[in-house]
């Protein structure tokens, strides 16, 4: 109902939403496999392309939760056209980038649409969809829709890249978003706005804390763990983020609220949520660089390697529903979580002369590993919610994924970053390199190119040497930085079988939405 008025459209409006909802969450990693070449083009280091996936990740993680504001507001069709809007002029301002601040700041506006769109999108769906078991099957549509958009965007960006430049994994969004609009502006209801309370102080500080730490793990190894600005985001963080818990615990409408985490299976969902985060992007974002610069792949070959993982997350999604209605969440999470353990672990064993028969196999563990822990966070974080809550819920568990996100690609670039600045500078050394050679390469290597430029002109060492040196370097800390991964998703396991020791967790289904407005996020 819309206004009195019946949607006679309903499975069109899921169509335009669940199109919407693709495109978002396929901006995740669909940017993965142009790395290199954006590097290349703009100049860029290592840790300035972790900012322009950090641009889209982190402002999209830390105003999702409370992004409804603005559908409750404005009406929840409106917010959809406005963070549509917004999510296109980003990525139009992206594909025209010159530079890395440009281009990064195209990146937060997209993420900034996003976090509108998406919660404006599933209110929309509660709106259309009347009864409950339509709606609970139109939500289950959205969310595995989500989940094969954060699975194809290495296997579409890598052809994108190779038939039309970088460029083209932002203006793609054009016409797909075009579309949605055109068809939006026909069918999407126009359910009335409800003015509501939010919560301004709790949003500032998430914003400043996962700011801050973001920007100290990423910048720490570039300009040292002890340079004022480093240690002043450090404490920043520390700080905000300490505030965020006690306001959130004491607001009367927290943008978080604790209650959502009282049940013992909503706590071991949180932590597996946000653990396989960490481990599909961090992991993503660093093989990227491993498979093209390392080891030759183009940028298409490379999509190709991803394909087999996006297979899998595509294919054990639904059968993770299944799992959880009959069985109960605890058995995907903990095979879920085993299985992407043992493939960052397994992919940390390989250097610059691995073939695909050789790692190839892993990638399908990884895909299954983190295919098995879409649904049943979704469908735990929703049942174990208060009835009251249970959109919000649902927001929770892409927030958490996000933020695992965010902190996985900075976390573990900071891990690899330090590795490779030790190691690289080990090598040199030994060799016998002036001290200015060494300090100026591993300055370079570090901070001020692109992997792929490095050692060319180097004094005292002729280009192939220092590539070899910066090469093996690089690996070296990428294999410490995946091991760490894998310990992450190790605690995250082992917090999960505590949580659910002894305990059988009755099988699940996914609630309806209710219907009280005003009181939803999601």
């Amino acid at each position: 109902m819309t206004g009195g008025r019946v949607v006679r459209r309903p499975g069109i409006v899921l169509a335009v939403v669940s199109c919407a909802v693709f495109m978002a969450m396929l901006d995740n990693l669909v940017v993965n496999n142009a790395l290199p070449s954006i590097g290349e083009e703009l100049d860029t280091s290592v840790s300035g392309l972790q900012w322009v996936v950090a641009g889209y990740t982190l402002v999209f993680a830390a105003t999702l939760l409370s992004a409804s504001v603005v559908g409750d507001r404005l009406g929840q069709r409106r917010a959809f056209f406005t963070g549509l809007g917004a999510f296109m002029a980003g990525s139009a301002l992206g594909s025209v980038a010159t530079g890395q601040g440009l281009l990064v700041a195209g990146r937060g506006i997209q993420g900034l649409g996003a976090a509108v769109l998406l919660p404006a999108g599933t209110a929309l769906l509660r709106h259309t969809y009347t009864d409950d078991a339509g709606r609970a099957r139109a939500i289950g549509v959205r969310g595995a829709v989500g989940g094969l958009g954060i699975a194809l965007g290495p296997v579409i960006g890598g052809p994108l890249v190779e038939a039309l430049g970088w460029r083209s994994v932002m203006w793609i969004n054009l016409p797909v978003g075009l579309a949605a609009l055109l068809v939006g502006l026909r069918v999407l209801p126009r359910p009335p706005a409800a003015p509501v309370r939010w919560d301004p102080a709790g949003q500032a500080l998430a914003v400043t804390g996962l700011g801050s730490l973001v920007h100290a793990l990423i910048q720490g190894p570039v300009d040292g763990w002890r340079t004022p600005p480093v240690v002043a985001c450090l404490a920043l963080a520390a700080v905000a983020l300490t505030a965020f818990g006690a306001v959130e615990a004491r607001g009367a409408r927290p943008m978080l609220d604790p209650a959502l985490f009282r049940a013992r299976a909503s706590r071991a969902a949180a932590v597996s949520c946000f653990a396989s985060g960490l481990a599909l992007f961090g992991a993503t974002f660093f093989l990227t660089f491993y498979l093209q610069n390392i080891l030759g792949w183009s940028a298409a070959g490379a999509g190709a390697v991803f394909l087999s993982a996006s297979v899998f997350i595509a294919f054990t999604s639904p059968l993770a529903g299944v799992l959880t209605g009959r069985y109960g969440a605890r058995p995907p999470l903990v095979l879920g979580l085993v299985l992407s353990a043992l493939a960052l672990a397994g992919l940390s064993r390989y250097g610059r002369g691995a073939a695909f028969a050789d790692y190839g196999w892993l990638l399908p563990v990884l895909g299954a590993g983190t295919g098995l822990l879409f649904v049943p966070t979704m469908i735990t974080m929703v049942q174990g919610a208060p009835a009251a809550h249970a959109g919000t819920a649902s927001a929770v568990v892409d927030t958490l994924r996000e933020v695992g996100g965010v902190v996985g690609v900075a976390a573990l670039g900071a891990v690899l970053t330090t590795r490779m600045r030790t190691t690289l500078y080990e090598r040199t050394a030994r060799a016998g390199l002036p001290h200015d050679a060494v300090e100026d390469l591993v300055r370079t290597a570090v901070a001020d190119g692109p992997v792929h430029r490095l050692g060319a002109g180097r004094p005292g060492a002729g280009p192939p040497l220092a590539r070899v040196w910066m090469e093996e370097s690089f690996v070296d800390g990428l294999r410490l930085a995946l091991r760490c991964g894998a310990l992450v998703l190790v605690c995250a396991l082992v917090v999960v079988l505590v949580l659910l020791w002894g305990r059988r967790p009755p099988a699940a289904t996914l609630p309806a939405v209710p219907e009280r407005r005003g009181e939803l996020k999601r």
